[in-house]
Protein backbone atom coordinates (compact mmCIF):
# COMPACT_ATOMS: atom_id res chain seq x y z
CA UNK A 1 0.00 0.00 0.00
CA UNK A 2 1.07 3.58 -0.57
CA UNK A 3 1.36 6.24 2.12
CA UNK A 4 0.25 9.67 0.99
CA UNK A 5 2.37 12.78 1.30
CA UNK A 6 -0.58 14.40 3.07
CA UNK A 7 -0.43 11.81 5.86
CA UNK A 8 3.32 12.33 6.24
CA UNK A 9 2.75 16.06 6.61
CA UNK A 10 0.18 15.32 9.31
CA UNK A 11 2.68 13.13 11.17
CA UNK A 12 5.30 15.86 10.92
CA UNK A 13 2.78 18.39 12.20
CA UNK A 14 1.68 16.51 15.32
CA UNK A 15 5.30 15.69 16.18
CA UNK A 16 6.41 19.31 15.73
CA UNK A 17 3.61 20.46 18.06
CA UNK A 18 5.40 18.51 20.82
CA UNK A 19 9.06 19.03 19.92
CA UNK A 20 9.32 22.65 18.83
CA UNK A 21 7.78 24.32 21.92
CA UNK A 22 10.30 22.42 24.09
CA UNK A 23 13.36 23.00 21.90
CA UNK A 24 16.00 25.25 23.52
CA UNK A 25 13.87 25.48 26.68
CA UNK A 26 16.24 23.59 28.99
CA UNK A 27 13.69 20.96 29.97
CA UNK A 28 14.27 17.88 32.11
CA UNK A 29 16.56 15.28 30.55
CA UNK A 30 16.49 11.67 31.75
CA UNK A 31 19.12 8.99 31.13
CA UNK A 32 17.95 5.59 29.86
CA UNK A 33 21.27 3.83 30.56
CA UNK A 34 23.16 3.23 33.80
CA UNK A 35 26.65 2.90 32.35
CA UNK A 36 26.44 5.51 29.59
CA UNK A 37 24.48 8.60 28.60
CA UNK A 38 21.42 7.84 26.47
CA UNK A 39 19.18 10.87 26.95
CA UNK A 40 15.41 11.05 26.61
CA UNK A 41 13.18 14.07 27.07
CA UNK A 42 9.51 14.83 27.55
CA UNK A 43 9.50 15.92 23.91
CA UNK A 44 10.63 12.42 22.81
CA UNK A 45 7.86 10.72 24.75
CA UNK A 46 5.06 13.12 23.88
CA UNK A 47 5.95 13.33 20.19
CA UNK A 48 5.86 9.54 19.87
CA UNK A 49 2.56 9.45 21.75
CA UNK A 50 1.06 11.94 19.28
CA UNK A 51 2.39 10.02 16.26
CA UNK A 52 1.01 6.75 17.60
CA UNK A 53 -2.43 8.32 18.16
CA UNK A 54 -2.53 9.50 14.55
CA UNK A 55 -1.52 6.08 13.21
CA UNK A 56 -4.04 4.31 15.44
CA UNK A 57 -6.81 6.55 14.17
CA UNK A 58 -5.91 6.12 10.49
CA UNK A 59 -4.55 2.55 10.41
CA UNK A 60 -5.84 0.68 13.48
CA UNK A 61 -4.69 -2.73 12.21
CA UNK A 62 -1.09 -1.72 11.63
CA UNK A 63 1.80 -2.55 13.91
CA UNK A 64 4.08 -0.01 15.57
CA UNK A 65 7.72 -0.25 16.64
CA UNK A 66 8.66 2.80 18.68
CA UNK A 67 11.77 3.85 20.55
CA UNK A 68 10.00 5.27 23.60
CA UNK A 69 6.72 3.36 24.00
CA UNK A 70 7.50 -0.16 22.83
CA UNK A 71 6.04 -2.40 20.17
CA UNK A 72 2.54 -3.52 19.30
CA UNK A 73 0.91 -5.79 16.73
CA UNK A 74 4.27 -6.72 15.22
CA UNK A 75 2.68 -9.69 13.38
CA UNK A 76 0.97 -7.25 11.00
CA UNK A 77 2.16 -7.06 7.38
CA UNK A 78 2.32 -3.29 7.86
CA UNK A 79 4.47 -1.84 10.63
CA UNK A 80 5.34 1.78 11.43
CA UNK A 81 8.80 2.44 12.89
CA UNK A 82 9.11 5.61 14.99
CA UNK A 83 12.01 7.61 16.38
CA UNK A 84 10.33 10.80 17.67
CA UNK A 85 13.65 12.64 18.02
CA UNK A 86 16.63 11.11 16.29
CA UNK A 87 19.56 13.07 17.66
CA UNK A 88 18.34 13.76 21.19
CA UNK A 89 21.87 14.83 22.15
CA UNK A 90 21.70 17.52 19.48
CA UNK A 91 18.18 18.43 20.61
CA UNK A 92 19.19 19.02 24.23
CA UNK A 93 22.24 20.96 23.01
CA UNK A 94 20.07 23.36 21.01
CA UNK A 95 21.53 22.31 17.65
CA UNK A 96 18.92 21.89 14.87
CA UNK A 97 20.26 18.73 13.24
CA UNK A 98 17.86 16.34 15.00
CA UNK A 99 14.78 15.04 13.24
CA UNK A 100 11.59 13.06 13.63
CA UNK A 101 11.84 9.73 11.82
CA UNK A 102 8.80 7.67 10.84
CA UNK A 103 9.18 4.71 8.51
CA UNK A 104 6.65 2.29 7.08
CA UNK A 105 7.39 -1.36 6.29
CA UNK A 106 5.41 -3.89 4.29
CA UNK A 107 6.35 -7.52 4.91
CA UNK A 108 9.56 -6.28 6.49
CA UNK A 109 10.66 -4.03 3.63
CA UNK A 110 10.90 -0.27 4.15
CA UNK A 111 8.65 1.21 1.45
CA UNK A 112 7.92 4.71 2.76
CA UNK A 113 9.46 7.10 5.25
CA UNK A 114 9.89 10.67 6.38
CA UNK A 115 12.39 12.81 8.23
CA UNK A 116 11.08 16.10 9.55
CA UNK A 117 13.25 18.93 10.89
CA UNK A 118 10.64 21.42 12.09
CA UNK A 119 13.02 24.14 13.34
CA UNK A 120 14.40 24.59 9.81
CA UNK A 121 11.01 23.83 8.26
CA UNK A 122 12.23 20.86 6.23
CA UNK A 123 10.51 17.61 5.32
CA UNK A 124 12.23 14.78 3.48
CA UNK A 125 9.97 11.90 2.51
CA UNK A 126 9.59 8.97 0.14
CA UNK A 127 6.62 6.93 -1.00
CA UNK A 128 5.52 5.24 -4.22
CA UNK A 129 5.89 8.54 -6.11
CA UNK A 130 9.61 8.89 -5.30
CA UNK A 131 11.78 10.87 -2.88
CA UNK A 132 10.77 14.44 -2.14
CA UNK A 133 11.85 17.57 -0.28
CA UNK A 134 9.66 20.37 1.05
CA UNK A 135 11.10 23.40 2.78
CA UNK A 136 13.21 26.53 2.15
CA UNK A 137 13.84 26.95 -1.56
CA UNK A 138 10.61 25.20 -2.47
CA UNK A 139 9.65 21.59 -3.14
CA UNK A 140 11.82 19.38 -5.30
CA UNK A 141 12.56 15.79 -6.19
CA UNK A 142 15.51 14.39 -4.23
CA UNK A 143 18.49 13.05 -6.14
CA UNK A 144 21.88 11.86 -4.94
CA UNK A 145 25.17 13.08 -6.38
CA UNK A 146 26.83 10.87 -8.98
CA UNK A 147 30.10 10.50 -7.08
CA UNK A 148 31.75 7.14 -7.70
CA UNK A 149 35.23 7.58 -6.16
CA UNK A 150 36.09 7.87 -2.48
CA UNK A 151 38.72 10.46 -3.38
CA UNK A 152 35.91 12.80 -4.48
CA UNK A 153 33.52 12.01 -1.62
CA UNK A 154 32.25 13.78 1.46
CA UNK A 155 31.91 11.36 4.39
CA UNK A 156 29.90 11.72 7.60
CA UNK A 157 29.73 9.65 10.77
CA UNK A 158 28.15 10.57 14.08
CA UNK A 159 31.52 10.13 15.80
CA UNK A 160 34.48 7.81 15.20
CA UNK A 161 34.26 6.97 18.91
CA UNK A 162 31.33 4.66 18.05
CA UNK A 163 33.84 2.33 16.39
CA UNK A 164 34.84 0.95 19.77
CA UNK A 165 36.87 -2.12 18.86
CA UNK A 166 40.39 -1.17 17.81
CA UNK A 167 40.16 -3.10 14.54
CA UNK A 168 36.85 -1.46 13.64
CA UNK A 169 38.30 1.98 14.41
CA UNK A 170 41.31 1.24 12.22
CA UNK A 171 39.03 0.30 9.33
CA UNK A 172 37.01 3.49 9.78
CA UNK A 173 40.20 5.56 9.90
CA UNK A 174 41.30 3.84 6.68
CA UNK A 175 38.04 4.85 5.02
CA UNK A 176 38.32 8.44 6.25
CA UNK A 177 41.85 8.67 4.89
CA UNK A 178 40.53 7.88 1.40
CA UNK A 179 37.84 10.58 1.16
CA UNK A 180 38.10 14.24 0.21
CA UNK A 181 36.24 15.58 3.26
CA UNK A 182 35.11 14.00 6.52
CA UNK A 183 32.73 15.57 9.03
CA UNK A 184 31.11 14.36 12.24
CA UNK A 185 27.68 14.67 13.82
CA UNK A 186 24.19 15.45 12.49
CA UNK A 187 22.64 11.99 13.08
CA UNK A 188 19.70 11.47 10.69
CA UNK A 189 20.36 14.77 8.95
CA UNK A 190 23.53 13.39 7.35
CA UNK A 191 21.55 10.54 5.76
CA UNK A 192 19.00 13.07 4.45
CA UNK A 193 21.89 15.02 2.94
CA UNK A 194 22.94 11.93 0.98
CA UNK A 195 19.46 11.85 -0.57
CA UNK A 196 19.55 15.59 -1.26
CA UNK A 197 22.91 15.48 -3.05
CA UNK A 198 25.06 17.29 -0.48
CA UNK A 199 26.84 14.34 1.18
CA UNK A 200 28.20 11.21 -0.51
CA UNK A 201 28.73 8.60 2.22
CA UNK A 202 27.45 8.08 5.77
CA UNK A 203 28.68 5.27 8.01
CA UNK A 204 27.25 4.65 11.48
CA UNK A 205 27.68 1.50 13.56
CA UNK A 206 25.21 0.01 16.03
CA UNK A 207 21.99 1.58 14.77
CA UNK A 208 18.55 0.35 15.84
CA UNK A 209 15.70 -0.15 13.35
CA UNK A 210 14.02 3.06 14.47
CA UNK A 211 17.26 4.95 13.68
CA UNK A 212 17.27 3.94 10.02
CA UNK A 213 14.04 2.45 8.62
CA UNK A 214 12.53 5.84 7.75
CA UNK A 215 15.68 6.84 5.88
CA UNK A 216 16.02 3.72 3.72
CA UNK A 217 13.34 4.57 1.12
CA UNK A 218 14.37 8.24 1.07
CA UNK A 219 17.91 7.31 0.09
CA UNK A 220 17.01 4.46 -2.25
CA UNK A 221 14.34 6.38 -4.17
CA UNK A 222 16.79 9.29 -4.55
CA UNK A 223 19.22 6.93 -6.29
CA UNK A 224 21.45 5.91 -3.37
CA UNK A 225 22.32 2.59 -1.76
CA UNK A 226 22.00 1.75 1.93
CA UNK A 227 22.90 -1.56 3.63
CA UNK A 228 24.83 -2.96 6.55
CA UNK A 229 28.61 -2.96 6.29
CA UNK A 230 28.47 -6.50 4.87
CA UNK A 231 25.80 -5.67 2.29
CA UNK A 232 22.71 -7.00 4.05
CA UNK A 233 19.37 -5.11 4.18
CA UNK A 234 19.36 -2.23 6.64
CA UNK A 235 15.81 -2.64 7.99
CA UNK A 236 16.96 -4.45 11.14
CA UNK A 237 19.62 -1.86 11.91
CA UNK A 238 23.22 -2.70 12.70
CA UNK A 239 26.37 -1.17 11.20
CA UNK A 240 25.04 0.96 8.35
CA UNK A 241 26.63 2.47 5.26
CA UNK A 242 24.73 4.74 2.86
CA UNK A 243 26.22 6.03 -0.36
CA UNK A 244 25.22 8.17 -3.31
CA UNK A 245 25.94 5.53 -5.98
CA UNK A 246 26.41 1.75 -6.17
CA UNK A 247 30.08 2.23 -7.11
CA UNK A 248 30.75 4.45 -4.11
CA UNK A 249 28.85 2.10 -1.81
CA UNK A 250 31.00 -0.83 -2.92
CA UNK A 251 34.18 1.22 -2.43
CA UNK A 252 33.11 2.21 1.08
CA UNK A 253 32.28 -1.38 2.01
CA UNK A 254 35.64 -2.55 0.68
CA UNK A 255 37.42 0.04 2.84
CA UNK A 256 35.41 -0.99 5.91
CA UNK A 257 36.37 -4.62 5.30
CA UNK A 258 39.99 -3.53 5.44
Amino acid sequence: MDISSEFMRRIAGVAAAETLPRFRKQGVVSNKEQESFDPVTEADREAERAIRALIHAEFPDHGILGEEHGNENMASRHVWVIDPIDGTRAYISGVPVWGTLVGFTEDGDAVAGMMSQPFTGELFYANASGAHYEGPGGPRILSTRKTTRLADATLFTTTPALFKASEARQRYDGLEAKVRLARYGTDCYAFAMVASGSVDVVVDPGLKPYDIVALIPIIEKAGGVITTFNGRPAENGGDIVAAATPELHEAAMAALRG
